[in-house]
Formats: C-alpha cells, sequence, structure tokens
C-alpha cells in the first residue's frame, strides 16, 4: 500500500510537470529565480488543510509555516526563523494565523492526551482552553460548540503571542507592519471565517 501511494504521487508529479507546470512555464521560471510571497501563513499541520487550494493561490505567493493546532510558541526556534525570514528579507506584510473546524489538536486540548509531547506541545495554548472552559460552563455550550469555541479562542491567542515577540513590537515601533489576520477554515463547508481583520493598520475583531 505504502508503494502504491508514494507511485501514485510520483505520477502525479510526471502529470503536473506535463501538464500545468509546461502550461506555464513562465510564471514558474520566474519564481524559481526568486520568490516574493505576499502573506505568512501560520496554520494546522492538518492534511485537510492545504493554504493554497482553500484560498485559489499559486505557488510563490504564500510563505508557510504549519504544526499542530496552529500555535506560535516563544521557545520555537522554527517558527522565529520563519517570522524573520518572512517579514525581514521578504517584506511580508501579512500574518494570517488559521485555526480549523475538526482540528485534533484542538479536540486532544479538551479531553487530555498521553503522548509526551504531543501534550506538551498543546500546553502552550493553555489560556485558550481556560477562555474556552469559563465560557462553556456560563454559556452551557455542548461538545461541538465548545470545540469551535476553543478553536476560535486558539487563534486569538496566536495573535496576542505574535504581538508580544520581539520583531513584531520592534517594526511596529518604527510603522512598519506586519498586518495581523485571524481566520477560521470550516473544513465542512471549505469557507473562511474571518475571525481578526487586520487590514486598517490594527489588528480588530471582524464584524
Amino acid at each position: 500500500m505504502a508503494k502504491d501511494t508514494i507511485d501514485h504521487l510520483l505520477s502525479g508529479n510526471a502529470e503536473f510537470v506535463a501538464g500545468e507546470f509546461q502550461e506555464h512555464a513562465d510564471y514558474y521560471q520566474s519564481i524559481a529565480r526568486r520568490q516574493t510571497p505576499k502573506v505568512l501563513w501560520i496554520g494546522c499541520s492538518d492534511s485537510r488543510v492545504s493554504e493554497d487550494l482553500l484560498t485559489g493561490s499559486k505557488p510563490g505567493t504564500i510563505f508557510v509555516h504549519r504544526n499542530v493546532a496552529n500555535i506560535v510558541a516563544f521557545n520555537d526556534v522554527n517558527i522565529a526563523s520563519i517570522l524573520e525570514f518572512g517579514l525581514v528579507h521578504l517584506k511580508i506584510e501579512d500574518i494570517i494565523v488559521c485555526g480549523h473546524t475538526g482540528c485534533g489538536g484542538i479536540a486532544a486540548m479538551e479531553d487530555g492526551v498521553h503522548e509526551h509531547y504531543i501534550a506538551d506541545w498543546l500546553c502552550i495554548a493553555a489560556p485558550a482552553k481556560e477562555n474556552a472552559d469559563r465560557a462553556a460552563r456560563e454559556q452551557k455550550l455542548s461538545r461541538e460548540e465548545k470545540l469551535e469555541l476553543l478553536t476560535k479562542e486558539n487563534v486569538l491567542l496566536q495573535i496576542k503571542r505574535l504581538h508580544s515577540l520581539a520583531i513584531i513590537k520592534n517594526m511596529r515601533a518604527v510603522g512598519a507592519l506586519p498586518r495581523i489576520h485571524g481566520w477560521l477554515y470550516r473544513v465542512e463547508t471549505g469557507a473562511v471565517e474571518v475571525l481578526v481583520d487586520g487590514r486598517a493598520g490594527h489588528e480588530r475583531p471582524a464584524p
């Protein structure tokens, strides 16, 4: 089965080269020389959430960081280097933090998980869980309603974390971008819900 899966991927690449790549050869040659992405995407590793497909974007337009539950961790050298490279060297002006419905990381955060690394990683999002727990008690939310709320609270928490990073604060201190946006992608409909809209120059909850 594994071999069949790999063969399928390789045959898919051959079809890509013969079709899409050859049909738009000039574009692909231009991005081979230099990338100029417009957005830094911080999303979940979930295989159902493909940032290029769900936004109708071409290769070369989105700079991507993905991890379990789209978390911004203070001690993560990976996301720190991606932020620095994207903002300083690629001059990206917009960051999107995108959570999604049906997230396994969010469900594990709610239900508890025993695997060591996953449990430790999800602890980073504990403040979002505390907010969702409080709201669920007050509003008597169902499990599904609470999971959606927790997903949204997690996006808002990661945006708050971005604001606290030195690279963002120092850029803002001299009047520079980035704008920061919070999205929720609904895997069951394919639609994006805007939670935070940063286009006004400062982050504000979407109407």
